[in-house]
């Protein structure tokens, strides 16, 4: 990858150049997104048009002397490559332009408070791009919904999967055009990415804010379960390349993860793709949607993390049954929300999550969730010592969907729910609790509640 040849280097410009951000230009052929930031660090992913150098320049927002780091891109990447920068200083805002033949582009980005900085945090989330028929970019209007999400100007966005809709079709005379087929080999993956990423009011907003991006089933083929799908490592491919995620050296398809962002919060994004068994198998001890070693990294890195309140990303729902030949979420529950014997769900594991969870008296939990096209907040309570939230957002634009009867084996309690028409979430954070919004596509707030923390 061109992570791997990635070479930073750092020296002070000669004209003390400062990095003042510039108005988008949005439709220039390079395309920029800055991801996994960090207190001291940042990594910027650009996907450019010539195997030659690209360079990132970097300072603070208040001034300084600017740094520089550069990869060279290559055709075996698909001309995309990875910058990381290094040396940040902790909660502040960087300015940086990317250069690269003849092209340049600016944008901005703040880093994450140190671990124990106690700092308000406010952060936005969703899924479902590019997902139907009439649902791809518009000629005019693009994707409409990257307006009020940068009006919004959030420290971080979570991008809950399906980033892109690789398996559907979708175009027409009011379409940009590019996105109407099925991907099949690892070219037709990348141009499904290229053409979501390629969209001015994408660019716009990703250019002022950092992504975290995780898959789910689209990126691939839909319900897709782990190996046993032949063109999983071609989408997995696609999707490391296209975002600015760094596996470990020693896992190079790693994608779960976590990050830390001050004394109030951390983030724990899971895969619940590639690791999970078919869906039809039937529930039981040995299904798993994780995988082992995953589960226990779950489990040991939210009971023992320091912050006032833990965030669980995952890309399908805790309580909203869904899949078709087999389930596809974690719930084993029926259409009407009871739960059924011999399904094909991954209940069992989830409630040996929770329970280890409870067990070890973890206290303001919430799941981030996305998937099935609708918002919804819920309050569950599967003991009488135990509660937790899952949060559901979505689609960005995809065909939309509706609140639907909730796995009652969970104890639900549905706060709010709103379908027919895209949104996303809203999350903000500090020392006197966590108020969660949900926000429609036109920028309108529908709905707003505060929680304390325990």
């Amino acid at each position: 990858m061109a992570r791997a040849a990635a070479v930073v280097v750092l020296r002070a410009l000669a004209l003390g150049l400062c990095l003042a951000v510039l108005p988008a230009s949005a439709d220039s052929p390079l395309l920029i997104t800055v991801g996994e930031v960090t207190a001291t660090g940042a990594v910027v992913w650009a996907r450019g048009f010539e195997e030659r150098p690209l360079t990132v320049e970097y300072a603070p927002a208040a001034g300084g002397a600017p740094a520089v780091a550069s990869v060279t891109l290559t055709r075996n990447a698909d001309l995309a490559g990875k910058v990381a920068l290094t040396g940040l200083t902790p909660a502040t805002r960087y300015t940086y332009r990317v250069r690269h033949a003849g092209e340049s582009v600016e944008g901005s980005f703040v880093t994450a408070p140190a671990r124990d900085q106690a700092r308000p945090v406010t952060f936005l989330w969703s899924g479902d791009l590019g997902g139907g028929r009439q649902n791809c970019r518009h000629i005019q209007d693009g994707y409409p919904i990257f307006r009020p999400l940068a009006q919004r100007k959030p420290d971080f966005f979570l991008f809950v999967g399906d980033t892109t809709y690789a398996d559907v079709r979708c175009g027409g005379p009011d379409r940009v055009p590019g996105y109407d087929f099925v991907a099949t080999n690892v070219d037709g993956f990348r141009e499904k990415h290229r053409y979501n990423r390629a969209d001015p009011g994408v660019q716009e907003f990703f250019r002022s804010t950092s992504v975290y991006a995780i898959w789910d089933d689209h990126e691939v083929k839909n319900d897709f379960s782990g190996s046993s799908e032949p063109l999983m490592p071609l989408g997995r491919r696609a999707f490391i390349e296209y975002w600015p995620i760094q596996p470990p050296l020693d896992e190079p398809t790693r994608l779960y993860r976590k990050f830390r962002w001050g004394k109030f919060l951390e983030v724990f994004i899971l895969d619940t793709r590639q690791y999970r068994s078919p869906n039809t198998d039937p529930d039981g001890p040995a299904k798993t949607m994780l995988g082992p070693a995953q589960r226990r990294w779950l489990i040991d890195n939210v009971s023992t993390s320091t912050a006032v309140w833990k965030a669980i990303v995952s890309s399908v729902p805790l309580s909203v049954p869904t899949g078709r030949t087999g389930r596809d979420s974690w719930s084993n529950a029926t259409v009407f929300g009871v739960p059924e014997e011999n399904a094909t769900g991954f209940a069992v594991e989830r409630d040996l999550i929770l329970r280890r969870l409870r067990d070890r008296k973890v206290k303001n939990l919430v799941w981030l969730v996305a998937d099935v096209h609708h918002a919804e907040l819920i309050r569950h309570a599967p003991w009488p010592e135990f509660a937790f939230h899952e949060f559901i957002a979505g689609p960005l634009s995809a065909t939309r969907g509706r609140p639907r009867p909730l796995d009652q084996g969970l104890n639900p309690r549905s706060l709010y729910g709103l379908g027919e028409i895209d949104n996303f979430g809203e999350i903000a954070i500090d020392s006197v609790g966590l108020t969660v919004r949900i926000v429609d596509v036109t920028g309108a707030v529908r709905f707003t509640h505060t929680i304390g923390p325990e």
